[in-house]
Parts: structure tokens; sequence; C-alpha cells
């Protein structure tokens, strides 16, 4: 794939009128797909609105591609993602590149969560995926001892996949390489706020699966709104992987419903962050970069980053005053030819800033406190010629704000005081108390200077992911690891042997045992039904049971003698 990808962006270049969403009038969507530069306004171009016609085509080629690679070797699908794993070791610069065009990210941000972890991925799923999937012998019943019993993972056909912005060349080839692995086919509609990117990302998945021998219809891409993801849901789709808001998320499931169709809900979250007060200084110096990190790694605009900060009491003012030295230092502005840049673009522009903004003054009204940041940038303001939004630490967050209850998404960071309670285990009960009152569940870290101390912290947070005296996302960069959340944070998981199997149908499988014995003892040893429970029926049945279930499930001699009497006297009659 060659890596002229990008659009020749001049001083004429077209800007992008945040307007043209809504210029058409009573249409509830645009016509087409606006494609743009959140750093720059530049317009990137424009991509058609997948119809209802169009899904259902891009679904029937999915699936005669996904009948002819069901019966794939284990080999033939490793085969296919060392090619994918070559492609994204030789064309780093392009793929960062392209992602950081579309959603406004850094460089750096875009190699670590992009291009890093889907090689983890890609190296797991080459090595352990086969062992995930391969049939699994299991024990047989205690009535069924001349039999074999085992699973075996069957591809489920083809999987929908509705994927969010933040991170376009991931959530791209994430469910990519397990739907394949697994022996499917994947039909996935991308979000309208990064849809340019899939025709660079589109064409080398082609070239891919072409170099590789894969059917090349595996993979399908399809753009638009709202009404684009209603109609891949209603599709005929085997399962569907949705990634985005609880709000939606309830939708795609009621949708789904009508067809009985399997989701995979993955809703966002509002990770806690728990320090307790134990942490020494110099380990409150490893923590606040950390914690840097997490909250502005691609502007915050992430599933699994922590938003909620609770400093016991003790470690408070060290903390609020690291992080608000980090973050005042923190450069912000267009990231694509700048490497000094550390926090670039707000994805979705203005929209999403006043959310934030919204967030903030909230916040304040009821007693919070800015250290940094926390304002939309106008006027003058160089940020203003794009969607920017500052890096910003509130602190002294009440726990009545609504920004600890309402997803950010963004570059914010909200400090909260643990009070001091009297005693370590009290003070660790109120920040568990604190962490956990949040609709969301999605992933959680502590930190302590005592290891078992972070660990017992971290066990008893309420999330589907969790770490100890590390960043929760941590998780992620074992990618045996199955990631997902509970309460409003959805349901189900991708990544690790759970992701993988559940893009398959599990399927009971039975056969004889013993069919290898020769002169004909193997079909002798085949299941028949005993005379007291033949039809018609002789009245020896109930007892027949009965004298098996003593003899077999009965504890003590005397029951199990006892059976042995009913079966013989069921089989007299």
């Amino acid at each position: 794939v060659d890596e002229d990808v990008e659009p020749k962006i001049d001083g004429s270049t077209a800007k992008f009128d945040a307007a043209l969403l809504t210029a058409e009038g009573a249409r509830r969507e645009p016509s087409v797909v606006y494609c743009w530069d959140p750093s720059s306004m530049d317009m990137l171009g424009t991509l058609p609105v997948a119809s209802a016609e169009d899904v259902a085509a891009a679904v029937g080629r999915a699936r005669v591609a996904q009948a002819a690679w069901a019966g794939s070797t284990w080999g033939a699908r490793r085969r296919l993602l060392r090619t994918m794993l070559r492609f994204v070791t030789e064309n780093q610069r392009a793929i960062a590149r392209v992602a950081v065009r579309e959603s406004g990210k850094t460089m750096v941000d875009a190699i670590f969560g992009e291009i890093l972890v889907t090689c983890e991925k890609l190296k797991w799923t080459i090595a352990h995926g086969e062992a995930a999937l391969r049939p699994e012998r299991r024990p047989t019943g205690t009535l069924a001892m001349t039999k074999r019993v085992k699973v075996e993972w069957r591809p489920v056909g083809v999987v929908g996949a509705i994927v969010p912005w933040n991170y376009p060349f991931h959530n791209v080839f994430n469910p990519v390489i397990s739907a394949l692995f697994a022996g499917n086919g994947i039909v996935i509609k991308v979000s309208e706020y990064a849809s340019w990117s899939t025709l660079y990302y589109g064409r080398a998945l082609r070239a891919i699966l072409a170099a590789a021998g894969a059917p090349t219809d595996l993979v399908q891409f399809v753009t638009g709104y709202g009404s684009t993801g209603a109609a891949l849901v209603g599709s005929g789709v085997d399962k569907l992987i949705f990634v985005g808001s609880p709000s939606v998320g309830g939708h795609v499931m009621r949708a789904a419903a009508a067809s009985l169709t399997p989701v995979v809900l993955e809703l966002g979250g509002k990770d806690p962050f728990v320090v307790c007060d134990d942490v020494s200084e110099a380990e409150l110096d490893r923590i606040a970069q950390v914690a840097c990190r997490g909250v502005f790694q691609n502007m915050g605009q992430n599933c699994a980053g922590p938003e909620r900060f609770f400093v016991a009491d003790a470690a408070y003012a060290g903390f609020c005053s690291r992080v608000g030295a980090i973050a005042s230092r923190l450069k912000c502005g267009p990231p694509l030819d700048d490497a000094e840049v550390d926090c670039g673009a707000i994805t979705m522009g203005r929209r999403q800033m006043g959310h934030y903004q919204a967030l903030v003054d909230d916040a304040v009204s009821k007693g919070a406190r800015l250290l940094v940041g926390g304002y939309t940038p106008s006027g003058d303001d160089p940020l203003a010629a794009g969607s920017f939004y500052p890096p910003t630490v509130i602190v002294d967050v009440p726990e009545s704000a609504d920004i600890l209850q309402t997803e950010i998404f963004g570059p914010i960071m909200c400090v909260v005081r643990v009070a001091d309670c009297g005693a370590a285990a009290a003070n660790d009960d109120e920040a568990v108390r604190l962490a956990n009152n949040c609709d969301f569940a999605l992933s959680s870290c502590a930190f302590a200077q005592s290891a078992p101390r972070a660990r017992a912290v971290a066990a008893r947070l309420e999330a589907g992911m969790s770490a100890s005296n590390d960043l929760e996302g941590s998780t992620y960069l074992s990618q045996s690891l199955p990631f997902g959340g509970r309460k409003q944070s959805g349901f189900d998981r991708f990544a690790g042997i759970e992701g993988l199997r559940g893009l398959t149908t599990p399927r009971a499988v039975c056969d004889d045992a013993l069919e290898w014995l020769p002169f004909g003892l193997g079909a002798l040893l085949r299941t028949a039904i005993p005379p007291p429970l033949q039809y018609p029926s002789r009245g020896g049945g109930f007892d027949f049971a009965s004298g098996l279930i003593e003899l077999f499930y009965g504890e003590g001699v005397s029951l199990k003698l006892r059976g042995v009497a009913k079966l013989i006297g069921a089989a007299a009659k």
C-alpha cells in the first residue's frame, strides 16, 4: 500500500464549517459524510451515506466471502495475521499520520494508542488464538462412560461492528483481527467523525487479504450517520459489536432484540484512580506522571481512562501541586508536524467542548477550584483556529458535581480529596465508597506504597478491569485479558480468549469413545435403550431410573445397594 495517503493541503484549502452538519434544513442527517482535520479545520473531502440497501449489499458480500473462509486452516489464518502485522510494522508513520489527520491526536498518542496495541493483539492472536478456538475436550457425564465429548467453537458468520472515532486505526483493526481469526466476515460502520481514514485503512486491508490468499470481501466498510448504523443492526448480521454511549447502546440493544441478534456493548466509563495515604514523595513524582499520561493521552478521549482521582488527605497537596505543574507546561496545538506538541485536538469539535465547559462550570459553581485550563479558546487565541480545549486540572471537586457522574471523554483531571478518617483502613474505605459511587464501571486503578494495600483497594473497586500501582489501561497491554465493564459500561467482552470465543457459536459434540474396539465390540457398546425404558412401557421405568440415581449418585453403601436392587427389580418386570 502506497504511503502517499494524505490530501494535498495548501493555503487555498477549504475550511470545514460546522454549520454544514445542520445546513440541510429539515433533513435529519446530511446527505454526505463530511471529513475534516480537527486541528486545522481543513476539509479532507466527503464520503457517501450508505443506505439500507448499501448495507445489505455489504453484508451479502461479506457472507459470500465468509462461506469460503469458514473452512480455512489455522495456518492460513495465522498467515493472514502475520501479513497484517508486517504491514503495520513497516508502515507505522503512514498509519499514524492518517490517524492524526483524522482525529487530531499527537503522533506519540497514535504510536501508542493505535499501533502498539494493534501489534500486541496481532502477536497474541497469532501465538495463542488457535489454542483458544480449537475443539476442547470436556469430562464425560457419569452415565456417559462410553462416550467422549468436546466443545467446538464455530464461526458465527458475519459480524457487524459499529465503532467510534477516538482511535480510527485500532478501532477498525481490533474487531477485524478477532473476527477473521475466528473464521468470520465483518462489516464495519465507522463513525461519521472518522470516515476519511477508511480510504487508506480499507485499501490496506484489501491488499493484506489478497497478499495472504484470503477472500478480499471478508472486510466491508459502510459510512454514514445513525440511519446507516441502524441499517447494520437490522441487516441480519450474526453478532453485533457496539462501542459508544449508553444512550445509543440502549437503542442498539432494543433494535437487535427484534431479530435476537446478540450484542457486545462497550459503553465507556469514568475510571477511578485512587491514591492512598502511605505514598512517599518519590512515589508521588511517579504517580503524577502516570496520572497525567492517563488523562491527557489522546486528549482524554479514551474509553478506558482515568477521569476521577480520589487522593488521600495526606497525599493531596503533593499530588495536586505536581499534576498542576505538569499540566501547566503542556503544549497544545496542531500536532501533525510538531513533535513537541503534547496535546492535540478534540475530534468532535465545538459540540464536545461545550459539553466540557458545562461540566467544568457546574463543578466550579459547587465549590471546585481550577488549577489549570478550564476554558474554551476564543477570539485571538491561536487555539481558537482549531478544535482545542486546554489541558485542565480541577481540584476540590465535591461529590455533588455532575462531572463525577457524567462521562467527560476529554482532557480534564478531576481531583477529589479523601478526608482523613483517622486510620488507614477507614481512609481506604472512604476512597472505595467514593470511587464506587458511579453508574459506570469499566476500569480502575489504585496506588499505594504498600503493594498488598494497592492490590486490596483495587480488588474492591467495581469495574470490569483493574490494576494496582499502574494505570488502569495497563491491562490492555496484555491481550490475553478480556476487555469490558459492568453497570452502565456495558457487557460481554472483546480481547483475550473470551473475546475470540465471543465471536463463535459453541457447539457441544458427543460421540462413541470405543468405536475402535475389534470384533464388533465398538458397535456392541453403542447406546441402547434398556428394556425397562423402551416403548411401550412395562411399568418398571421409574424404578429403573431411580435405581440408577441411587447407584451412581447416592452416598453410602446401603443406598447404592438399594439402587442395585431397584435395577434388578425393574428389569424383571
